[in-house]
């Protein structure tokens, strides 16, 4: 799973955004899947494996950093939000999007020095709303066919 999410990583670092810190989350969607379907254990090695690797491989030093606190906080609360059994799949991904762009302003505001990139705040959080539905939604054929092939769904 760490192989695909990586995967996903290279192809999302081929699409341009044309706006700092968007993307699809395309990552994510193996990381939904593993949390859903294998464990939270499993589901935070793949993450973690999936944004060091991408990282080095794609990105730059302070992409890095930005991404291991929006990949922490985001899976952190997506892992709670799923304990709660309050939210379903499309909810908890939609909170992992969010997280991880508010987290990785955050980031980029101490990193640089101030609250000058909080404008970028609104774009972030609509984008986020956005790559959460697209992944979460996604992940629910994917979390199905993970249980079918693990053996925990239905026969």
């Amino acid at each position: 799973m760490a192989a695909l999410a990586i995967v996903f990583g290279y192809l999302e670092s081929l699409i341009p955004t044309g706006i700092p810190g968007v993307k699809l989350g395309l990552g994510n969607l193996v990381v939904l899947t593993a949390m859903y379907a294998v464990s939270a254990r499993g589901a935070a090695a793949v993450s973690a494996v999936k944004i060091v690797l991408c990282g080095l491989l794609f990105g730059s030093f302070a992409g890095l950093l930005y991404s291991l606190a929006g990949g922490a906080a985001s899976f952190l609360v997506m892992l709670l939000l799923k304990k709660s059994g309050r939210f379903g799949l499309v909810g908890v991904s939609v909170a992992g999007g969010v997280v991880h762009n508010a987290a990785q302003l955050a980031v980029a505001c101490a990193v640089l020095g101030g609250i000058k990139l909080a404008y970028m705040l609104p774009l972030l959080l609509v984008s986020g709303v956005a790559a959460g539905l697209l992944v979460g939604f996604a992940a629910i054929p994917c979390v199905r066919l993970a249980e079918k092939i693990a053996g925990k769904g239905e026969k």
